[in-house]
């Protein structure tokens, strides 16, 4: 597998527009063997998907890892913008939503991998899950060495096709997988932002589970502190200590991300998106959306498309 495109794609009209953002799977078919994951240089000429639109917001449902040796390029993850230069990693992780710069040129390798693809013991180690650390990662010159001699002998492997059964040019691809994800990790929780994060008590990352699961429907301070057996004065100063924010702001944020998600990549009227975020009334979601960006929704989709 060769040239994983990064650079707009040709995806034609298939955009995911309808009742639900759209989800791109793997591309198991260009794995070499089979295996769950890819790794090769960015080009032009190759996408997700037949029809997967990389210059517009999209979701994927595998794990991205692009070591840039070109720039800078300027790529959206969750509706915030990241510049990244050559020496610079990006870390787009299953279910953000994100879009391909269409005038950048990518220049580096890409990494694609299925989250089934690793033990979980890795996994957990090497925190493919944290969603509360940066996408854009800076090493330094010590750390980008380690990282590109790693990168370079995971290459090595995948692409070396012939002098091992497939078992164990599965079982040494994950081996040499975990080596690049556990530097990968340490370089994302060395960042000041992330190990700030880190330091979070169990009472936050309990909260921060539990609004994940029920933000669509549950937007009370007091029923989450209720349901995880916390008094409120708790959960303020976990998610205060933690974020610097309120439980009620770290709450309406991710509501607020969902909205946009669903306004900038579905059909969805508006009032119906305001439904499946937990505003059953159109007005009150409108007046909610307005509070928390400065713009109406359909003003917001508007300046998108």
């Amino acid at each position: 597998m060769t040239d994983v495109n990064t650079a707009g794609g040709e995806g034609g009209d298939g955009d995911g527009a309808g009742d639900g953002i759209r989800t791109f799977p793997f591309p198991a078919d260009r794995s070499v063997l089979g295996v769950g994951m890819q790794i090769g240089p960015m080009g032009t000429g190759r996408t997700w998907h037949s029809d997967a639109p990389l210059h517009r917001v999209h979701r994927i449902d595998f794990h991205v890892v692009i070591v840039f040796t070109g720039g800078p390029v300027r790529h959206m993850i969750d509706f915030a913008e990241y510049e990244a230069t050559a020496g610079d990693v990006l870390w787009i992780r299953p279910g953000q939503v994100h879009r391909f710069s269409p005038d950048g040129e990518y220049r580096g390798t890409v990494l694609i991998m299925q989250p089934g693809f690793l033990p979980r013991a890795t996994v957990e180690a090497a925190g493919l899950y944290r969603y509360d650390q940066p996408p854009l990662l800076h090493p330094d010159p010590a750390q980008r060495a380690a990282l590109t001699a790693a990168l370079g002998q995971l290459r090595r492997e995948y692409e070396d096709t012939t002098t091992l059964p497939l078992s164990l040019h599965t079982a040494v691809l994950r081996h040499s997988l975990s080596a690049f994800l556990l530097r990968l990790a340490h370089l994302a929780a060395s960042s000041a932002e992330a190990v700030r994060l880190r330091q979070a008590d169990t009472t936050f990352t309990l909260f921060r589970d539990a609004v994940e699961r029920g933000f669509a429907t549950n937007h009370s301070v007091s029923a989450y502190a209720d349901a995880l057996g916390y008094s409120r004065r708790t959960l303020v100063r976990a998610v205060r200590a933690a974020t610097g924010q309120t439980p009620k702001g770290f709450i309406d944020k991710r509501v607020t991300l969902e909205a946009k998600r669903l306004l900038a990549h579905t059909d969805m009227p508006i009032g119906r998106v305001g439904a499946a975020i937990g505003f059953p009334d159109a007005a009150n979601f409108s007046k909610f959306f307005h509070q928390h960006t400065d713009m109406t929704p359909a003003a917001f989709r508007a300046e998108l498309r």
